[in-house]
């Protein structure tokens, strides 16, 4: 038999070392992944329990496997009808606060005058500000014009709050283009509409299209804002809280899956069409 050699302090060190080394060139991966797990977690929650089929009102424990819900996802009354109503108010706020803040954001960003600076911080209030506070002003201004509540209150309410956001990521992307591509297509004896269609509006669609994800994406997903300008109009989140006091169903699950599911489809087709574009 041969004795195994002791271990130098030196050599304990050098391998001791290696895994801490190994945790420090990694660290910021593994709290990127770590991250990434906390926040997908809840819709794979939701995603788990779309195919469950509870015994009573409450769909919070897992009782047997059952695809009745994805069969009939309108089988809940009102439970489409409410989304329905949401998809739309959510596409014309979205449409209505992309072409507002795409064009106060071209002025914010090109041109200088009075109270410049003044127009540029109310713009960017309701990010800061509470949603309780604004959508208890909206309310209140309201009902001092008398206008009734329902569908075109919700469809203001959300223009207004959407539109800071549009205005955040339009005037980022416009304040970044260089003027002289503009200036080379003049020189060119483009005319300023074709200056702007074919040159400014394609090198500002990346900006304006996060806008307006961004928008529908708020507007969809709002319940305090609405909530204090809906009236009798039920949304799609007013009926997700409405129906937690009573029971949830299963067809929230089947639809909020689907919801996570197309999300993700569009962010993946983007990036392909992000790749494919930088290699060519």
């Amino acid at each position: 038999m041969t004795a195994t050699p002791a271990r130098t302090p030196a050599r304990q060190g050098v391998l001791s070392s290696r895994p801490v080394r190994w945790l420090r060139r990694n660290l910021v991966v593994l709290a990127g992944l770590a991250t990434l797990a906390y926040l997908v977690l809840p819709n794979v929650v939701v995603t788990v329990f779309s195919f469950n089929k509870p015994n009573g009102r409450f769909n919070y424990e897992w009782q047997r496997f059952s695809t009745d819900a994805w069969t009939d996802p309108c089988g809940v009354a009102d439970l489409c009808g409410s989304l329905s109503l949401s998809l739309q108010i959510a596409v014309w706020a979205t449409v209505g606060a992309t072409v507002l803040g795409t064009a106060i954001a071209f002025a914010l960003a090109r041109y200088r005058f009075r109270a410049r600076s003044s127009v540029s911080t109310l713009i960017f209030l309701p990010m800061a500000m509470p949603e309780v506070v604004m959508a208890a002003s909206l309310a209140t201004l309201f009902l001092n014009m008398g206008v009734t509540f329902g569908f075109w209150t919700i469809l203001i309410a959300h223009i207004t709050f959407c539109l800071s956001f549009v205005v955040t990521a339009v005037k980022a992307r416009v304040m970044s283009m260089d003027p002289r591509l503009e200036q080379a297509a003049q020189d060119l004896y483009a005319t300023p509409l074709q200056t702007f269609l074919r040159v400014t509006l394609p090198i500002a669609a990346p900006g304006i299209a996060a806008g307006a994800l961004l928008s529908f994406a708020l507007s969809f997903d709002d319940f305090i804002i609405t909530n204090f300008n809906a009236g009798s109009t039920v949304t799609f989140p007013m009926f997700v809280w409405g129906s937690a006091q009573r029971g949830t169903p299963v067809q929230i699950n089947v639809i909020g899956t689907a919801m996570f599911a197309v999300a993700v489809l569009c962010v993946l087709v983007g990036q392909l069409i992000g790749g494919r574009r930088k290699r060519s």
